[in-house]
């Protein structure tokens, strides 16, 4: 419901972004050959993934300390995927341009994710 004053999961910055990203790793993956896929993508498209989806588990925590919880597991994840992404690059599994959006979207993530835990602390009491 608009306007009803409640945050949603689509109103969080960290989720758009990480949940679009996801999406587009996905799609660049599914045109790799099948060793490339069971070893890098696999591995790539579940850390990419993890992003959004702890980010996701964490908004529908009830306290303060599950939700940052997940929160900074969504930023271990991030982390990963920046290895991933570096591996892809020096396979030659990625065209330069997509490396570089991969990256410029995983540096721009840990602003928006920290943002989200300081929102958290200093928004909920419990």
């Amino acid at each position: 419901m608009k306007g009803s004053g409640f945050l949603k999961l689509n109103d969080i910055g960290a989720y758009k972004k990480s949940f679009h990203l996801s999406n587009y790793v996905w799609n660049i993956v599914l045109d790799w050959d099948h060793f490339q896929k069971s070893t890098v993508g696999h591995q790539f498209v579940r850390s990419v993934d993890s992003i959004s989806a702890n980010v996701a588990e964490g908004f529908g925590r009830y306290s303060k300390k599950d939700k940052i919880k997940f929160y900074r597991i969504s930023q271990g994840s991030l982390l990963e995927s920046l290895n991933w992404n570096e591996k892809a690059r020096v396979r030659q599994l990625l065209k330069e341009e997509e490396y570089q959006k991969i990256l410029n979207e995983l540096k721009e993530l840990p602003r928006d994710i920290n943002s989200l835990i300081k929102f958290t602390n200093d928004k909920l009491t419990i």
